[in-house]
C-alpha cells in the first residue's frame, strides 16, 4: 500500500543513511536565519513520526543544538544538512534532497519569510540589489568560523544538481569572490569535503554549515546563505535546472540552464 512505501535517503558521501515509511509530510522551506546559514541558501524539509524513521548508518552523523527547541544532523565527512529534531514533538524533519527516490510530495509552504536574504524572495522575481554594500561578513551557525571578504556579492547563482542538492537540503545558491582576498577571523572547526568532481565543499564540522566550494580549476565561491547581513548581490540564473527535484518549482522567471 502507498503508505506503506519506505523511501531510503543519504548524505552525498553515504556517511549517513536513512529510511523513511510513508506517507511523508508535504515540504516545508524555512528561510530562518538558522536554516540559511546552515544550508547556504535556505533549507526545505518533509518529516515522518520518529517510529517510521530508521537510521540504517551514522557513521558520518553529528548534532547541533541549534536552539533550546531542536538539534539539527549533518554529516561531519561531507557536510551534508539532514536533519531537524524538534523537543518533545516525536517527529523527525529531514532534507527532501536527501532523498534517493522521487516520491509524490510537493512544496507547500514557506516560513520565517521576513527572514529571507536580500537577494532572493521565496517566490517570483528577486529584489534590486542593495546599494553600499562593502564588506561581506561571513560565518557559520556557531560562529566558529568567521571570514570577510569585499562585497558586494554581485549575481547569485543557484545550482539544482543533485550534488548540490543533497549537500545543501534544498538547492544551493553561491556568488564567486577572489579567494586571495578573504581575510580568516577563526576557521578552528573549517572542514573540507572532495567531491567527485575534484572540488572542495568547505563547512563548519561543529555546526554543519555550509560556507564555499572550490572547484577542480580553482574558481572560488561562497554560500549566499553564509553572509551575516546584506550581500548587495541579486539572483541571477538556475543552473542544472533539469537536475532538480519534482517537490518544488522554478516559479521566478530567471534563465535556466
Amino acid at each position: 500500500m502507498a503508505h506503506e512505501t519506505t523511501h531510503p535517503g543519504s548524505c552525498l558521501c553515504g556517511a549517513v543513511t536513512f529510511i523513511a515509511t510513508g506517507p511523508l509530510r508535504d515540504v516545508i522551506a524555512c528561510h530562518c536565519t538558522q536554516c540559511r546559514r546552515t544550508s547556504g541558501h535556505y533549507w526545505a524539509a518533509t518529516s515522518v513520526p520518529l517510529e517510521r524513521f530508521e537510521l540504517t548508518c551514522d557513521v558520518g552523523l553529528a548534532w547541533f543544538r541549534s536552539s533550546e527547541s531542536a538539534e539539527r544532523g549533518f554529516c561531519s565527512h561531507c557536510g551534508a544538512s539532514l536533519f531537524w529534531r524538534p523537543e518533545g514533538e516525536g517527529r523527525m524533519g529531514f532534507s527532501p534532497a536527501a532523498l534517493d527516490d522521487d516520491p509524490p510530495i510537493r512544496l507547500t509552504q514557506h516560513i520565517y519569510t521576513e527572514d529571507a536574504g536580500d537577494y532572493y524572495v521565496p517566490e517570483g522575481p528577486p529584489p534590486a540589489p542593495v546599494a553600499g554594500v562593502q564588506t561581506l561578513d561571513c560565518a557559520c551557525l556557531c560562529g566558529a568560523v568567521h571570514f570577510t571578504l569585499p562585497g558586494p556579492a554581485g549575481p547569485v547563482t543557484a545550482c539544482h544538481c543533485r550534488q548540490c542538492r543533497k549537500l545543501s537540503g534544498h538547492y544551493s545558491a553561491s556568488f564567486d569572490a577572489d579567494e586571495a582576498r578573504v581575510q580568516w577571523l577563526g576557521r578552528g572547526s573549517l572542514a573540507t569535503y572532495a567531491t567527485p568532481g575534484g572540488g572542495q565543499r568547505g563547512f563548519c564540522n561543529r555546526c554543519g554549515s555550509s560556507l564555499y566550494f572550490r572547484s577542480a580549476k580553482g574558481e572560488f565561491s561562497v554560500e549566499a546563505g553564509a553572509v551575516t547581513g546584506p550581500t548587495g548581490g541579486s539572483l541571477s540564473e538556475h543552473i542544472f535546472a533539469a537536475a532538480k527535484a519534482a517537490y518544488y518549482e522554478i516559479d521566478d522567471g530567471l534563465i535556466q540552464s
